[in-house]
């Protein structure tokens, strides 16, 4: 018996109705977990204040922005040579990678051109300057090379790819995420009430969308499928007061690293550069892989990474420097990592209570604990794991 979309429906929220309230009204947590959910609705009700204003105002400048462009096509402005100079310095930042290669004269509104330019820019540096407003003709005299070649002033950078439209960006701005939203919210909802196989496509778009303008993050990061950059980074500083040596130490054998890691249940090394983790993820599960250290620097630098084909890609860099007193070390720590499903696997960790940049504040304390004290500062390291004595040898 095939049972209604309706009335499915109806019962599945029901059934999470009960669940919730039984979870709030708990005799001996209830108070506690009402406590919470305020705390969260509060902090949401002012990010969606915050947020909504941001997008109120990209939208206003971007209109006005709209409206002085046009008055300035519309009418014919009187522009001195040294504005057009600077108005093509801008525009060639935008298609050229080696501007300091091309040299820019301006009279009278006539532009002149000189130096060297790749042929996979060529085009769009011409186009781009003959846009300029106030730019009334181009002289040519650009040297085009398919190559680098001998050419020092085109070594180096990487060939941009020009303008891309919005929606094609890697960060995206506050009003196209509004609109984005809108439209995979739209295209959510028409999904579920329309049903059927055309219903269910467009559910999985409408979440997609709405996924990518929520966390500004692009697709193929945010599934996880094709290459780019990592999905999750996280950046952090801090401050241990110990000597350098010490510090660097303590990072430098990682076997230490499940003593303030509180997501890393081991760590083995095996010879100087090569290592193999074993990591606890949300809901229990397990992962497992093996890195390498990729750049190493006593005292200074600290790099590694998983090698390839790995389930999870994982990256870390620390600099090390030493404060003005000589008794304590500033950390400069860098960790990127790609979950199997992409930044969906760091969306739903985050459903599941698992903020992985939450954790690494807890983490780093834990750090600063263990080295300045010698001691963790919470309960959760094994009674078995050896107590910190000192720096490791460095080979």
């Amino acid at each position: 018996m095939r049972v209604p979309m309706g009335v499915l429906g109806s019962l599945v929220g029901g059934v999470g109705l009960g669940a919730g309230l039984m979870y709030l009204t708990d005799p001996r947590s209830g108070r506690r977990r009402r406590a919470v959910v305020h705390d969260k609705a509060l902090h949401a009700v002012h990010e969606t204040e915050e947020a909504a204003t941001v997008v109120v105002r990209d939208i206003v400048h971007r209109a006005r922005g709209f409206v002085f462009e046009t008055k300035g096509k519309l009418r014919r402005e009187e522009v001195d040579d040294r504005t057009i100079e600077a108005r093509i310095r801008s525009a060639l930042g935008r298609v050229c990678s080696h501007t300091h290669a091309i040299h820019v004269s301006v009279e009278q509104g006539r532009v002149r051109l000189d130096g060297v330019a790749l042929k996979a820019e060529y085009p769009r540096i011409l186009s781009r300057i003959a846009h300029v407003r106030g730019v009334l003709d181009v002289t040519d005299n650009l040297q085009v090379f398919k190559q680098p070649g001998s050419h020092p002033e085109l070594q180096g950078g990487t060939i941009r790819p020009g303008d891309r439209p919005e929606f094609l960006q890697h960060n995206w701005s506050p009003a196209a995420r509004f609109v984005a939203g809108l439209g995979g919210a739209s295209l959510l909802t028409w999904g579920l009430h329309r049903g059927g196989l055309g219903g269910l496509g467009s559910v999985f778009l409408g979440s997609l969308i709405t996924l990518r303008s929520i966390t500004n993050i692009e697709l193929r990061s945010l599934t996880g499928m094709g290459g780019g950059r990592l999905a999750i980074d996280v950046h952090k500083n801090i401050i241990v007061h110990a000597p350098v040596r010490e510090v660097f130490g303590f990072w430098r054998a990682m076997e230490n690293f499940p003593r303030f890691m509180s997501h890393v249940e081991e760590v083995r090394t095996s010879g100087e550069d090569r290592s193999h983790w074993r990591v606890r993820g949300p809901a229990g599960t397990v992962f497992e892989w093996d890195a390498i250290v990729t750049r190493l620097i006593p005292y200074q630098v600290l790099a590694w990474k998983s090698v390839d084909g790995s389930t999870v890609r994982h990256a870390g860099i620390i600099h090390f420097a030493p404060c003005n007193d000589g008794r304590s070390t500033r950390l400069d720590i860098r960790m990127s990592y790609h979950p199997p499903v992409g930044a969906l696997g760091h969306v739903f960790a985050r459903l599941l209570g698992a903020d992985p940049k939450k954790q690494m504040d807890d983490d780093l304390m834990q750090l600063k604990s263990i080295i300045e004290t010698g001691k963790a500062s919470r309960e959760q390291v094994s009674p078995s794991t050896p107590k910190w004595t000192g720096p490791r040898p460095i080979h």
